[in-house]
């Protein structure tokens, strides 16, 4: 059944809404975990996707879904290739695909 949009309650949404959001999430075979949702007006360089988004939230729940071994793959994202986030992967996963692969 094709799904129907009323355009004017669509634009006063939007308008109610930031314009950016910003979301994580780790899958696996073994589970997923919650969406991680990143503050409005943040600025997400290697320094923060390592503390905060990896370190104290996604790594965490990968370790207790997967256990000792998981691959860990991320995009090319401008935080995600930065070096501080690329040594952290080498160092704390298992295994690592770069996003220079």
């Amino acid at each position: 059944m094709p799904l129907h949009y009323n355009a004017k309650l669509l634009q006063w949404t939007h308008l109610t809404f930031s314009k950016i959001l910003i979301v994580f999430i780790g899958m696996s075979k073994s589970g997923k975990t919650n969406l991680i949702f990143v503050d409005p007006g943040v600025k997400i360089n290697g320094t923060y996707c390592c503390d905060v988004l990896l370190t104290d939230q996604l790594l965490p729940i990968m370790h207790e879904i997967s256990g000792k071994f998981f691959i860990f793959q991320q995009d090319s994202a401008p935080a995600h290739s930065a070096y501080e986030s690329i040594s952290l992967m080498e160092w704390e996963t298992p295994a690592f695909i770069s996003p220079d692969l």
